[in-house]
């Protein structure tokens, strides 16, 4: 089990006091994205974890709105960058400059783009072609980017949000697999309810709208994000993770045969990784001290759902990826 730096009082009333902000930043958001609990609490999981997350859904479904709303109620700088066909790399990084003086000396200044900001909105992402895509690569992983042989450090913290549209639509190019496995979550985002929809209806066609106000900020999220690390993990938990993620992988001794069978590639160690952060960040948002073998199932899906890629013939078959991590889940709960 991990050790807790601090007393164990300490750490209770630090759970508490943080389960209060996070009720209160998930009322925020609920009072203006509608019906969409399940998206506003992976979404919630996925900065708390210290992570990027790619939502996915058709247009109209309040995916941007969603962020710029957790943008406001983090109390983050944000900027949002609509990709597009043309969009070129130093559209995103930024890009050297040359200037003349007054005394007619010249030299490059580092002109910033829009990713030096707190939480970038990566607007329609698959929109752009793989080279703009593959920009953000470094600075997901690393939090920093290099542009002409230089460093420049982004702000902190730093998460980037970015929807995709699904892949059947007509313009869009899929993500590389190396940056899909930044994504610590995919959140899938489906219509609404039919109540919440009549609530749609009426809220957005009135003359009122609800104002949002920040409910922590940039110093409060990481203290929360490192909050999340500091949370115990049990050695079964831990054996939970690692069994799900073993047994993903096509090939190896420990994969399910039905994995074998129907996966082409499955996920890495960054997927524990993400699976680690992901359950104690879903037992802080739940008001628990620690995660059980049910958060480790519940985030199968979010967690894994993005690192695996079906085989031709599995797809032929009417084979799902959901039909795989249920089985995983399964096997997992049944150990």
């Amino acid at each position: 089990m991990t050790n807790i730096s601090q007393s164990g009082d300490q750490v209770i009333e630090e759970v508490e006091q943080a389960s209060e902000k996070i009720k209160q930043i998930k009322a925020a958001a609920s009072s203006v994205i509608y019906g969409q609990e399940d998206v506003i609490n992976l979404a919630l999981l996925t900065i708390l974890s210290g992570g990027h997350g790619l939502l996915i859904g058709v247009p109209g479904l309040a995916k941007t709105l969603l962020v710029e709303t957790l943008g406001t109620v983090f109390g983050l700088n944000n900027k949002r960058v609509q990709f597009t066909p043309d969009l070129m790399p130093s559209d995103i990084l930024g890009a050297e400059v040359l200037e003349e003086s007054n005394t007619g000396e010249r030299a490059f200044r580092f002109i910033k783009g829009p990713i030096f900001t707190q939480l970038l909105m990566a607007d329609e992402i698959n929109r752009a072609s793989p080279r703009t895509q593959s920009a953000l690569l470094q600075a997901m992983q690393e939090k920093h980017v290099t542009v002409a042989g230089i460093g420049h450090d982004l702000p902190a913290p730093f998460h980037v949000l970015a929807t995709q549209n699904p892949l059947e639509q007509e313009g869009t190019y899929p993500l590389p697999e190396a940056q899909l496995d930044r994504f610590l979550t995919q959140i899938d985002v489906t219509y609404p309810e039919k109540e919440a929809e009549r609530r749609v209806l009426y809220q957005t066609t009135g003359t009122e709208t609800n104002e949002i106000k920040s409910v922590i900020d940039g110093e409060q999220l990481m203290a929360m994000q490192h909050l999340v690390r500091q949370l115990p993990i049990g050695e079964a938990i831990v054996e939970g993770i690692l069994d799900l993620i073993r047994r993903a992988r096509p090939g190896s001794d420990e994969a399910l045969p039905e994995i074998n069978e129907a996966l082409a590639w499955g996920p890495g160690p960054r997927a524990a990784q993400a699976l680690s952060l992901g359950v104690r960040a879903r037992a802080l948002i739940d008001g628990r001290l620690s995660p059980s073998l049910d958060d480790v199932i519940a985030l199968a899906e979010p967690v894994l759902k993005h690192r695996m890629a079906l085989t031709f013939e599995a797809r032929t078959k009417g084979i799902t990826l959901d039909d795989l991590i249920e089985s995983l889940g399964k096997s997992v709960r049944d150990a």
